[in-house]
């Protein structure tokens, strides 16, 4: 027989915590990283994500689920730096052009 859960959780929090760092970070590099150094930074951006995405669910302990939110929150992270590194290189070329 199981206990019911007391307090119900809610597993977005924590990630959609990460994805805002992560927009934060991706926004810092896009306009204090020189353009040749953006694509080393963005990589260290992301495994930064990742670091903070374990730890926040570790954090946040619960275990049921874990990996689906971990993989979750590291998934929309590489989205959300792809996004912001496709408009910085859109912009720079229209830029040049």
């Amino acid at each position: 027989m199981t206990a019911p859960e007391l307090v119900p959780h809610r597993p977005m929090r924590p990630i959609v915590g990460v994805w805002i760092a992560t927009v934060l970070a991706g926004i810092v590099i896009v306009l204090f990283v020189p353009r040749g150094w953006q694509g080393t930074w963005t990589t260290i951006a992301l495994g930064f994500a990742l670091v903070a995405a374990f730890a926040v669910q570790l954090w946040y302990g619960i275990a049921s689920d874990f990996i689906r939110r971990t993989a979750t929150t590291v998934l929309g992270s590489l989205l959300i730096l792809g996004i912001i590194s496709a408009v910085s290189a859109l912009v720079a070329l229209l830029n040049v052009v």
